[in-house]
Order: structure tokens, then sequence, then C-alpha cells
């Protein structure tokens, strides 16, 4: 929605809000916030709520410690699950420096800066997700174990789908919170389960995507249970994904989208370590539908690139490699940029591979690249590539890299 501050503050008086959640993250997506009282408020439009950076993973050292929150007036909304009275509302948040400047190391605005770009170049990207996560039981002292909350099965129903009703508590909040979740289901695994979201721009599906995440969490602990978004929970058992579909509007239509999925097949090693920060994460790939190969193919979910059926200037495409523990600004981002690079060179399209890569013949995909088989690979493809450092701010690369 599109506040101003000003009807802000009326919104803040009018539903008797006690509570005002100022959200950021840090440069690997974990959500941060701090609660100020309305009173405040009119400081926090104005000046901005210092914080410590130096506490906050990438955000300074004690040298220079102080940052500043600034509120998005857009991003405005109720927290559902808090009383009703004195309610509790949350708005992402900006961060500046002391003297005004935008924090380079804030990830929203490095997303910010590439959708500028992308505009500038008449390009205009939409996002949608899918976010895969597992219910695991707690013990008697209410922590998290590896339980299964059901031996389900994909798109398995009740009794079998034990969380059916968890994930349409989760649906019903978001809507309550003006988000429009596509669709859900229970997925691959025991306890797994997934929650799709309409394509929107970058900036609300990456906020929505972050959003997602704590209201499963939530929901989940509210029931007795707990929500784990890593990339491999169980061994030898479906991994989570965050699958990231993209598709453009521009003048030149299909012709600008075969040039973006070129540029972000070929920027890929570069950019996994960003896509995939845990080494969990490579544990994931070539297993249960997760891919491999830098590859792509229409309607085939072995491939790095999926292109659904669909034609025309909203032909979207899906990137499969990701999963749920990425920073999906950084994401964005980097898929924005790499897309403007395919435009740019005119990169032309590979030939699709129109195999199962879960069953092809070694001979039919040695030809093919390989995603980074380890961390620590794409650490230093991530590291040496010119295209990183370009779009990357270095104290954010030497976090993901380990040079610290």
């Amino acid at each position: 929605m599109n506040y101003t501050p000003e009807e802000v503050r009326e919104f803040i008086e009018e539903e008797d809000v006690k509570f005002i959640r100022l959200a950021f993250c840090d440069v690997f997506g974990k959500q941060k916030n701090i609660s100020i009282m309305p009173d405040e408020l009119e400081r926090a439009f104005d000046q901005g709520i210092a914080f410590d950076a130096s506490s906050v993973e990438g955000f300074g050292d004690e040298i220079h410690s102080d940052l500043f929150l600034k509120p998005d007036c857009d991003t405005l909304s109720v927290l559902p699950w808090r009383p009703g009275q004195g309610r509790v509302v949350r708005m992402y948040s900006n961060v500046f420096y002391p003297d005004g400047r935008n924090y380079e190391c804030d990830t929203r605005y490095l997303l910010k800066k590439a959708v500028k770009k992308a505009g500038d170049a008449g390009v205009s990207f939409r996002f949608g997700v899918e976010q895969e996560f597992y219910l695991f039981e707690l013990d008697e002292k209410g922590k998290p174990t590896k339980i299964p909350y059901d031996d389900a099965g994909y798109m398995d129903i009740a009794p079998d789908d034990k969380g059916e009703n968890i994930r349409r508590e989760i649906c019903l909040t978001l809507e309550q919170m003006g988000i429009r979740p596509e669709s859900s289901h229970h997925e691959g695994g025991p306890g797994q389960n997934e929650i799709d979201f309409r394509y929107s721009d970058p900036l609300t599906a990456a906020d929505n995507a972050m959003t997602l995440q704590t209201i499963v969490k939530t929901v989940a602990y509210r029931n007795g249970l707990c929500a784990d978004f890593s990339a491999k929970p169980l061994e030898n058992l479906p991994g989570n994904g965050f699958h990231i579909n993209f598709s453009v509007v521009s003048k030149e239509g299909c012709k600008c989208m075969e040039s973006i999925i070129a540029g972000v097949l070929s920027k890929t090693e570069d950019m996994t370590v960003f896509l995939n920060r845990t080494e969990e994460s490579y544990h994931r790939f070539g297993h249960n539908r997760a891919p491999k190969f830098i590859s792509w193919s229409r309607e085939n979910r072995s491939q790095l690139v999926r292109i659904p059926a669909a034609e025309g200037e909203y032909r979207r495409a899906e990137l499969r490699s990701p999963d749920p523990m990425a920073n999906p600004y950084i994401c964005f981002a980097l898929m924005i940029y790499a897309g403007l690079h395919g435009i740019e060179n005119k990169i032309p399209l590979p030939e699709a591979f129109d195999y199962n890569l879960f069953k092809a013949e070694f001979e039919k995909a040695e030809h093919l690249k390989r995603l980074p088989e380890t961390l620590k690979t794409a650490r230093l493809k991530a590291y040496e590539s010119d295209f990183i450092r370009k779009y990357i701010p270095q104290t954010v690369l030497d976090i993901y890299c380990g040079k610290k």
C-alpha cells in the first residue's frame, strides 16, 4: 500500500497502536527489529532511530557503530498475532549513516539500486517465490527436534497431511497483512510444506519472502511446533528450496527474456554463494529434484532454470537452485544485474537440454557446467568474480566468502 507519513500517523492513532516495529535484516537475511512507542514515530521519520550496528553481522565495527533506521511507509502492516488492544504494527526500514547517506551494506538498498538500474534500461522485473520448510515437533522443554510433524508425501491430504490447518492459518495471516499467497501444499518430505506467492515488484517480493518466514515460525510455535527453513534438515530426504520465478516487462518482449535467462545462466556460478550460503546447501544439489548442472529447459524440473508453459511478454522462468537461507534482497539484485548483463551483451540463450538430469546417462550431460559442489568452491568463484565485485560491497563479499 502507498501510505504517506501523515497517513501512518493517523493510522497509529485511530487503530490504538502502541508498538511500532522497525524491521530490517543483516547481510545474511536474518530479520531484526527495534520496537518504538508512538511518541517516537516523528523522530523515526525525521531523524531515524539509532542502533548499535557493530552488533549486526556486516554492519560495521565498534569504531563506526552508529546507524539509523527510517521506516518505509509503504510497508505498514498490523501484526495479526499480537493483541487487539495496544496493537503492534511493523514497517520495513531503510538504513542510513548519521549524515543521512544510505548505508551501502543495507541489502534492501542494494536491491533498490538494482531496480533503478533496470528501470533506466527500460526493463521492469517481477518476482514470485516458492518457499519450502519442515515442521518438526518440540521436546518436553520446548526445544526443536528433528521429528517430522507427519509422514505425508507430495500433495497428500488430511489426515495424512497434518500440516493442512497450519498452512491455512499461515495463509489467512498473510492475507490479513495484505499479502496474497497463491497456493500451498504438502511437499515431498515428511513434515515438509510449501507456500507460493504471486509475482510482484522486486522489493515487495523480497519483503514478502521475509514476512513469510516470520509468520511461518510464529504460527508453528503457537501450534507447538518448530519451522525449519534450512537447506537440508534431514539427511537423505528432500532439502528445502527457494524457487524464484522471474519475468520482465519491456518493449523487446520475449527476445529480452531470452537474453535475461542467458545472463542468469552465465553468472550462476559467480552468484551461487549468495543463493546458497551454508555448507548443507551443497548437500542438497543433485538430489530430490534440486539441480546440479547449469542448464535450462521447458517444463523440466531437473534443470537449473525451468520455463513453465506460457507465451508472450509475461513469460516467466524459474530459478531452482536457491534455498530459503538466502537473503532475498541480494538474490533478486544479483538476478537483475545478471539479466541486464545478458541484455547488454546480447548473450544468446544456449540450446535447451531436454533430458531428465536425474536419470540421464553421464555422457549426455558431461558437456554441461556444474553448480559449485562445495561452499569453499562457491566462495572462491564469487571472490574472484568481477561481476560480483561490481555490485556487492567489499564488506559483504568478505563476510560471505570467509575473508575476515
